[in-house]
Order: structure tokens, then C-alpha cells, then sequence
């Protein structure tokens, strides 16, 4: 796991986009933040062998390719895997079949957004810093 890694976050909402970049900014952890509104997009960037990063963050309801999709995707692929990057779902509304499924492909956590910018801060504030804690196989090649 690459600390110091860009931050991924799949949404194609560009609202959600625009608080989510007001956010980064404002907690300041340094990493860069990347933006992708499609999961096949996302999927070519995190496929490019020399692209090691920290977090992905990924809504569920997508166009073309849903969450789902891609988490499978990322989870069936060797080279993605050795990466050790921490996969969480990120999304506006949850069931319990959406959790379990979620689950079953091995995210490592699904959050619900917050309504309030306030609660989506300290959110988004918990999952980096458990990160940034969190020590992966990768660190000790």
C-alpha cells in the first residue's frame, strides 16, 4: 500500500465530485485526488503497471460499469491484487443485499454518504487516517 499514493474515487456525479474535492482540500493529507465518472476508465489507470495508489473510494450505480463490476474486476485481476490497494464502496444509499455482495467480493469497508457536509468529513477524515494506520503485506517486500 502506497501511503503517499494518489486517492481514487469512481463517481459520476459531479456535484458529489465538487464537495468530495472541497473536502480533500480542506483536510490537506497531501495525496493527490483523482476523479473518475466511468469504472472502465478507472480500470485502465489502475491496470498501468507503475500506478500505486493509496485508496480507492468507489460509488456503486454507474453508468456502463457498475461498482459491483469493477470490484470484481479488480479483485480477480493477480497484478491488482498484489498491489494490497484498500477497495471501499462509497455510495448514497445501501441494502442489505448490496452489503453482502459487496462483502463477497472482499471490499475492505462500505459507507453510506453522509447528508451533511459536516458528517461527510469526518467520514471521509476516519477512513484516510484507518488507512494511513493500517500496515499492508506490501510494506515488507
Amino acid at each position: 500500500m502506497n501511503k503517499k499514493g494518489p486517492i481514487i474515487i469512481i463517481e459520476d456525479d459531479l456535484d458529489d465530485q465538487e464537495i468530495l474535492t472541497d473536502i480533500f482540500k480542506s483536510l490537506d493529507y497531501g495525496n493527490e485526488v483523482i476523479f473518475y465518472a466511468d469504472g472502465n476508465e478507472a480500470l485502465e489507470y489502475l491496470n498501468r503497471s507503475d500506478i500505486q495508489p493509496f485508496l480507492v473510494l468507489s460509488d456503486i450505480n454507474m453508468p456502463r460499469i457498475n461498482g459491483f463490476e469493477l470490484r470484481n474486476k479488480i479483485f480477480t485481476n493477480e497484478q491488482l491484487q498484489t498491489k494490497c490497494i484498500p477497495y471501499l464502496f462509497f455510495t448514497t444509499g445501501a441494502n442489505k443485499k448490496a452489503v453482502i455482495d459487496a462483502y463477497a467480493l472482499s471490499v475492505q469497508g462500505f459507507f453510506v454518504k453522509p447528508s451533511s457536509i459536516a458528517a461527510l468529513k469526518n467520514t471521509i477524515r476516519k477512513i484516510v487516517e484507518y488507512w494511513q494506520e493500517c500496515i499492508a503485506p506490501s510494506e515488507y517486500e
